[in-house]
């Protein structure tokens, strides 16, 4: 996201600073500090165009409901027959969050424009005349009858009747000339937000954004702290990424296995370490999957590292699976040979003579090969050291009884996986067939 006028200023030199406020006065700079369009970033302004429907999906922390707050000030003060609905999650939340909270109507509203609040009758009144009503989501039915010119909807994604109280609002929306919603939530692949989402570049616009895009406000050491615990993760992708993460129908794998199956650290000694590669089918750049698995004394699967590299030629990802190799101290290296046996063997060779390498034959589809290893993770047999997001979001796009449906072309991270994990757990059982090159 782009950086905001104010936080421009604030990264400039003492006299840069003076120069331009000692032009002010201290009503000019009362109002200056008030003035959202120069202290937001660009995410957080409402975006130009003639939308109906503007989404924020943004992490945690983003600034989601500081930016819903003032969009609404931005209209009360500006529309003096403006009619808004403020719905939240509950009727609770609507008060303490969108209203009453740090970031609400109320605490940012400037002393020469604030609403008068009634929370008897959940309304908020401007002194020109607009007017905005609270509403909870776990009542669709309060939203039949009354009609808006505008509303703001906050955490869509958690409401417990999202679709009814979403229909209820929408039919409401008939006063002015151009009735529009902001509709802002951390994203959660619910069927309203999926709903949603399908109209961008309709009538809707989608802003998307990361808790890190609003460090500079948010407490010293939180964003360090919530990476560490849970980057790359499904919960980290959703709540601190913004990402919008859906599950594939017939996948074989889903994003709840693989959380069940995270581990932060290998609890013991592992009895081998193998790196498995499935090549490029060309030599002009295709992603190239690499993968490091090791297996411990009681037979359980670790994966280590995604070693992956895109738009590399052969000498290039050749280098990278000498490099996992070595740092995962591999006792072998697994290439998929369907794609040019002899190339395959001839560049690792030239990158690290010593590598031990095998090849093995493809004689399945891919999503056939992952089936019997996805079934050693539904046993509990496989652990991840931690997150793999690529390497994941392939694994969980591999359909059961063919098919892919995940990210780029082919599924080749999740091949490599497949290969590692066969060749430590499965041997023959898993159906490759395996040629040692001396």
């Amino acid at each position: 996201m782009g950086m905001s006028d104010m936080e421009w200023l604030a990264g400039q030199d003492q006299a840069v600073r003076e120069k331009l406020l000692a032009h002010l006065d201290e009503a000019a700079a009362e109002r200056l500090a008030a003035e959202w369009r120069w202290t937001a970033r660009a995410g957080q302004v409402a975006p130009e165009g003639d939308w109906r429907l503007w989404l924020m999906m943004a992490g945690r922390g983003f600034g989601k409901t500081r930016a819903g707050a003032e969009w609404v000030r931005e209209i009360a003060e500006n529309d003096p027959g403006a009619r808004i609905a403020l719905v939240g999650a509950t009727l609770g939340e609507a008060r303490s969050v969108m209203v009453e909270g740090p970031s609400g109507l109320l605490s940012i509203a400037p002393w020469w424009c604030r609403p008068a609040y009634a929370p008897a009758l959940r309304k908020l009144m401007w002194p020109n005349g607009a007017i905005a009503t609270l509403f909870g989501a776990a009542d669709p039915e309060a939203l039949r009858g009354p009609q808006f010119s505008h509303g703001w909807a906050d955490e869509i994604g958690k409401w417990p009747r999202g679709e009814a109280v979403w229909d209820n609002l929408m039919l409401g929306m008939r006063l002015g000339r151009w009735p529009r919603v902001l509709a802002t939530t951390t994203p959660r692949p619910v069927p309203l937000v999926r709903r949603l989402v399908a109209r961008e570049g309709l009538d809707a616009v989608v802003t998307r954004g990361r808790t890190a895009d609003n460090a500079a406000h948010l407490a010293n050491g939180f964003l360090a702290a919530m990476v560490e615990g849970y980057g790359g993760t499904r919960l980290g992708r959703q709540e601190l990424d913004g990402e919008l993460i859906e599950e594939v129908e017939g996948a074989l794998w889903t994003r709840d296995l693989l959380e069940r199956c995270r581990a932060r650290h290998v609890p013991g000694a592992l009895a081998r370490v193998v790196v498995a590669v499935d090549p490029p089918a060309s030599a002009h750049g295709d992603a190239c999957g690499i993968v490091v698995a090791g297996m411990d004394a009681d037979g359980r699967g670790y994966v280590l590292a995604d070693a992956s590299v895109e738009k590399m030629r052969p000498e290039g990802w050749a280098r990278a699976v000498a490099g996992a190799a070595a740092a995962h101290g591999a006792d072998r290296v697994v290439a998929e040979a369907n794609n040019g046996g002899a190339m395959v063997e001839s560049v690792l060779r030239a990158a690290e003579a010593g590598l031990p390498v095998k090849l093995v034959h493809a004689s399945r589809g891919k999503a056939a090969r992952a089936e019997p290893v996805a079934a050693l993770y539904e046993a509990g047999r496989v652990a991840h050291r931690g997150a793999f997001p690529d390497l994941e979001d392939q694994m969980c796009g591999l359909i059961a009884g063919g098919g892919y449906e995940g990210p780029g072309r082919s599924p080749d991270r999740a091949d490599a996986l497949v290969w590692a994990l066969t060749e430590l757990m499965l041997g023959r059982r898993g159906e490759a067939r395996i040629r040692a090159v001396g």
